[in-house]
């Protein structure tokens, strides 16, 4: 019995001392039964070999010991559903506007690019390899530590347990549309299209106290085309306001009106739509190359639009998806037609 007593020394060495002495007489008591079970099948008192064969199916000793202590956790599963929802804030609100921040500077800041990375592409990518490392495990790190410390201290988990069923949110409707934003939307398409058609429905040249500023001929189409987006959007935000749910007809309205305003803005940043800037005082060439340099810029400004319009238009044909989900699952009718 020396290779049990052993055991049970080892299995006590990972044990607290205020409890060893129970879980070791326990698990004495166990391991004891079995070997007398193994011997009466036998008929014979168990050799080495078999006795080792049955301290291995017990387990080593520091994982048998595990099972009589405490689970223990950095993160408990209380707090770990919380834990994982600020992670991915994190990430969505700090880490990957970053990331999209430097692509933009060294993309179209070229002050920025040779200021801050004037040697090879591959050493600019490497910078932003070391300095993401940096910023994930210092973000990651932060909530992750705070999250222990909560775990430990048992103060969040206090308040979590001290819940009232009547203080939970109502159930909210995705497909409802808040008449706040249906009336500021109204309100500020009404002023735009008052300001737009006052400012541009008749000109192309803009004249100031000390400056003038000409728009290419290309003008006029961008004027007609926002002009018929935004009474569209002001018409479309009218029947929200009285009908407050999307609807398939009203989420298609809505994302043709994005595809086409996207397409002008993009188009718009494309034209070189300034002609030309006029200034008392000032040269010829100088005005020239501000304008050249706006339209420039302009230009360079594509990319990021096209991107941000996708976004938009992602975004609304995830409502018209949403819509047709959300009326599957609560109309028999279509229900059934679908099982």
């Amino acid at each position: 019995m020396e290779l049990i007593d052993r055991y049970l020394q080892a299995v006590k060495f990972w044990l607290p001392k205020a409890q060893s002495e129970d879980i070791i007489a326990e698990l004495s008591e166990d391991i004891r039964s079995q070997i007398e079970e193994k011997e009466g099948e036998l008929g014979r008192a168990l050799n080495d070999s078999e006795m080792e064969a049955i301290l291995k199916q017990v387990g080593p000793p520091a994982f048998v010991a595990n099972r009589f202590l405490p689970q223990q956790y950095l993160i408990g599963p209380l707090l770990f559903p919380i834990y994982r929802l600020v992670l991915q804030i994190a990430v969505l609100g700090y880490l990957i506007p970053w990331v999209l921040t430097w692509i933009g500077l060294m993309t179209f800041g070229q002050n920025y690019r040779a200021e801050h990375y004037s040697g090879s592409l591959i050493r600019a990518v490497g910078s932003l390899g070391s300095s993401l490392w940096v910023a994930v495990f210092s973000t990651l790190g932060v909530v992750t530590i705070a999250f222990a410390v909560l775990e430990r201290t048992q103060v969040l988990t206090g308040a979590l347990q001290n819940w009232d069923p009547h203080k939970l949110p109502p159930v909210r409707d995705p497909n409802r549309i808040p008449r706040s934003s249906s009336i500021t939307e109204f309100i500020v398409g009404v002023l735009f299209l008052i300001w737009w058609v006052a400012t541009f429905s008749s000109q192309t040249v803009f004249r100031f106290t000390w400056i003038q500023i000409t728009l290419a001929p290309v003008w006029r189409y961008f004027f007609w085309g926002f002009l018929f987006v935004s009474v569209v959007n002001v018409g479309l935000a009218a029947a929200n306001l009285f009908h407050p749910h999307w609807t398939r007809l009203r989420a298609g309205i809505r994302l043709a009106s994005d595809c086409a305003g996207s397409v002008l803005f993009c188009w718009l940043l494309k034209s070189n739509f300034l002609a030309g800037i006029t200034a008392p005082n000032v040269a010829a060439s100088k005005t020239l190359a501000i304008t050249n340099a706006i339209n420039w810029w302009d230009t360079k400004m594509v990319p990021a639009a096209i991107v941000m319009c996708v976004v938009i238009a992602a975004s609304d044909v995830y409502r018209i998806i949403r819509i047709k989900e959300t009326e599957t699952r609560f109309t028999p009718g279509v229900a059934a037609a679908v099982l």
